[in-house]
């Protein structure tokens, strides 16, 4: 598990061990991490040129520390200083000594460098990039690989927000702990690959946001024991689809079906066309409270306007996810009444008419708005995006590492709530279920797409559910 905190958090840490340590040790940790990362992006050290971007903080620091790291080994490290007069003297004493030196021609060394390091900014700034380092940045040749300090300078390291021009890195050398911003779009897309060094801080328990990786899906992976029957794993019922929209019923229970659950129970007008793609699956024309057992319940791909089974479904004392056209329909007081679980799994556009906002200030602010939204709403909230971000009324905010660029595809979400449903229905938390969902979906439609990237549709990604369950478990 990848697990993320405040910059305070960081901060707090960092004087503790600081205290306890000679000083400038815990730079020179950071500086010698740093340098090793860059010296395997380059492959060959000797003969490269280095580039750095040197801030005023003591990520101007680590960098001309580990710039003089690779001068000792045979490359032309030139320091390009954004504020010379408060640089870190110690810093630039070390990269002179070494062979490095001072730019005299900041625009000529960006545009030839192989490797340019930015440490311009560090984990405690906010807002973009001043107009000064901008201008610098356009300067960088298109051959030339980008390595942010800590987190690439312009972005928020507490929230992933990006308030103006920021740095777009190759691979981001972050220290001690990942920071949310390196996890959560907008501005993970510009940290590029990530590297963490260890420096020695001891963290708390408590992150402000955790991925998850492999080992922990498969702990929270249903697995069927040899007493288990269909109804012991759990039978989710679906309310989806409409006359206008029968095909979003049939991919909401194609999720449901390679989810886990036992049986599926469909309600809705597009029975003979669930039937007919999925024989296996029990139908009824509703209401929904007379369709039979259910340990939860999906509802709203594909809907339309019928509100009745909104309705309907809510007084249910099993947990619900409620996603697209029935999101139109909420308010926080018909979620908060509730006493089950409630799972909403709206996309930026739905997120934004549920806290009456534009989308555009969803996007800016993921993380925000899914713990807005949590709060608000009582509930656990699924926000689809680039970043897929899990919160609940309190702790860490999950986000979803898996996942590809083809996912932006019709149906796509109507298969990752049938999914999330048959975890609800086979007991896991919304939480949880809400996590592990997000997780197989994306593995799954990796694996639809294939190596090297190509268009899929959703019932591919349904059809390819069972691979990604096996990578996890192998």
């Amino acid at each position: 598990m990848r697990t993320a905190y405040s910059v305070q958090t960081v901060r707090a840490a960092e004087r503790e061990l600081m205290a306890r340590l000679p000083e400038g040790a815990l730079m020179q940790r950071a500086a010698a991490g740093l340098a090793v990362a860059c010296a395997e992006l380059l492959g060959r050290v000797s003969g490269s040129r280095v580039t750095l971007l040197v801030g005023s903080g003591d990520n101007g620091g680590d960098a001309l520390y580990a710039g003089a790291r690779l001068a000792r080994r045979g490359a032309g490290v030139t320091a390009v200083l954004l504020s010379p007069e408060r640089a870190h003297r110690a810093g630039l004493a070390a990269l002179r000594a070494a062979g490095g030196r001072v730019s005299g021609d900041a625009r000529r060394d960006l545009g030839r460098a192989d490797l340019v390091v930015d440490g311009i900014v560090g984990i405690g700034g906010r807002g973009g990039l001043r107009a000064e380092a901008a201008r610098l940045l356009s300067a960088v040749g298109e051959s030339a690989l980008v390595v942010a300090v800590d987190l690439p300078s312009g972005v928020d390291a507490d929230s992933g927000e990006v308030a103006g021009d920021a740095v777009r890195a190759d691979a981001t050398v972050t220290f001690g702990a990942y920071k949310p911003g390196l996890l959560i779009d907008p501005a993970r897309e510009r940290a590029g690959a990530l590297r963490l060094v260890d420096i020695g801080l001891t963290l708390p328990p408590d992150a402000e946001a955790v991925a998850l990786q492999h080992a922990d899906v498969a702990e929270l992976l249903p697995r069927p024991a040899a007493e288990s029957d269909k109804y012991r794993r759990g039978v989710v019922g679906v309310v989806a689809g409409s006359a206008r929209y029968p095909g979003a019923a049939v991919l909401a229970v194609a999720g449901a079906l390679r989810g886990g659950a036992g049986a599926v129970r469909y309600v809705g007008p597009a029975a003979d066309a669930v039937l007919a793609r999925f024989p296996e699956t029990l139908v009824h024309a509703g209401p929904p409270h007379r369709a039979g057992r259910v340990q939860a319940w999906v509802i709203g791909p594909g809907l339309g306007d019928e509100s009745a089974a909104l309705d309907d479904v809510l007084a249910a004392e099993v947990p619900v996810l409620v996603d697209a056209d029935g999101l139109r329909f909420l308010t926080p007081e018909r979620v908060r009444r509730r006493g089950a679980g409630t799972l909403l799994t709206p996309h930026a556009g739905e997120a934004a008419a549920l806290l009456g906002c534009g989308r555009e200030q969803i996007e800016a602010a993921r993380l925000r708005s899914v713990r807005e939204l949590a709060a608000r709403y009582g509930a656990t909230v699924l926000l689809k995006g680039s970043t897929t971000l899990v919160a609940g009324a309190s702790g860490p905010v999950r986000v979803n590492p898996t996942g590809t660029g083809w996912l932006a595809t019709a149906g796509s979400g109507d298969v990752l709530s049938g999914v999330t449903g048959s975890l609800l229905a086979a007991g896991l938390p919304p939480l949880d279920a809400g996590s592990v969902g997000a997780y197989l979906h994306g593995l799954a439609a990796r694996r639809a797409a294939g190596p090297t990237g190509a268009p899929i549709l959703a019932m591919e990604v349904a059809d390819h559910l069972g691979e990604a369950w096996r990578d996890v478990w192998d």
